[in-house]
């Protein structure tokens, strides 16, 4: 098993992560990418109590999973966002937001983004994926104007709060996985190229390949991989339906997920507009054999329906190349 194939669990913390772990096993996942929300992984407590790392696994192991990568999104995102505000209130946990005083819950978010490196060393992981959040976000419209060197504090300010963070994640040998979203410092190719030159290309700052936010902006999601093949850390796979016809535009209008009157939507895996096997085609050629991680989002499908469809979609495209499936065969003759 070249590529294991698993589930995502940031879209299922409502659930008990025992339950979540029995779902994604009856489905055919290999094992999940597992979030560090809800009970699904807690990082104080891996930190703090013996045998909470012990135990995540045992329940693994009891429904035939494994784990390759955990994710810390949502305290990635306070790190460097302005404002911080009842947004980050909502998605962080309540010791990361402690009084609410905005620079505090960004140290407070840092401080816990490097020791998910090192829970992440604990259970046995060398990926973390996840945000880092904004000071410029706010300015993506670029009017009222600002000067450049607005734009350019903000990529350091990034790299000032990340780079201590990343000596963290050198010191335990794991990498970060930067998800290229909008809202986040690199939000398509030409700030990811600006991201990546912040923190002087250092390899402990990767990303995670995830085509859905490339396709609504229009980007080319198979050029970005052969494009940073050194830095594709982690696969997150996720679709996006684009509805682009006049009236409906890709900013979505401040109208709720799934409002046929948005201009794009997540889809589940296989009925949008990510060109699928292109894409598997380019990660066989920068040899990419990590994990393959369905990030399963549809407001329009039920989710118990959509999660399983996902993973046969996926597993009918995670093929090996012409010299991999060669070799393979030839030693087998020889065995």
């Amino acid at each position: 098993m070249s590529r294991p194939i698993t589930l995502f669990t940031g879209q299922w913390a409502d659930l008990p992560f025992e339950e979540v772990c029995r779902l994604a096993s009856s489905w055919g996942y290999d094992g999940l990418e597992i979030a560090c929300s809800g009970d699904h992984f807690e990082v104080d407590r891996a930190l703090s109590e013996p045998d909470y790392v012990a135990g995540r696994h045992k329940i693994l192991q009891r429904h035939g999973l494994k784990v390759w990568a955990i994710s810390n999104h949502l305290v990635g995102q306070a790190i460097c966002d302005d404002p911080i505000d009842f947004r980050h209130q909502n998605i962080v946990p309540t010791r990361i937001w402690g009084d609410g005083d905005a620079e505090g819950v960004r140290q407070r978010a840092a401080k816990e983004l490097a020791d998910t490196a090192r829970a992440a060393r604990k259970l046995g992981v060398d990926t973390v994926i996840g945000f880092t959040g904004s000071k410029i976000w706010k300015y993506v419209a670029m009017f009222p104007p600002v000067g450049q060197d607005v734009i350019d504090d903000g990529y350091q300010d990034f790299a000032d709060r990340w780079n201590p963070i990343l000596d963290v994640f050198d010191e335990e040998g794991v990498r970060f996985a930067h998800e290229v979203h909008p809202s986040e410092i690199a939000y398509d190719y030409w700030t990811t190229r600006k991201t990546l030159d912040a923190v002087d290309n250092r390899p402990a700052f990767g990303l995670n390949w995830d085509p859905s936010h490339f396709v609504w902006q229009d980007l080319d999601p198979v050029g970005f991989i052969l494009d940073f093949a050194d830095r594709i850390y982690h696969v997150d796979c996720k679709d996006t339906k684009k509805r682009f016809d006049g009236r409906n535009g890709r900013m979505g209008s401040h109208l709720a997920w799934a409002d046929p009157r948005r201009g794009w939507d997540f889809v589940s895996t296989g009925h949008g507009d990510v060109p699928w096997e292109e894409c598997f085609r380019a990660l066989n050629a920068i040899s990419y054999t990590g994990p393959i991680s369905v990030e399963w989002e549809d407001a329009g499908m039920d989710r118990l329906r959509g999660a399983e469809e996902a993973v046969k979609f996926i597993r009918n495209l995670v093929f090996d190349p012409p010299a991999a499936a060669f070799d393979a065969a030839f030693s087998s003759k020889k065995s």
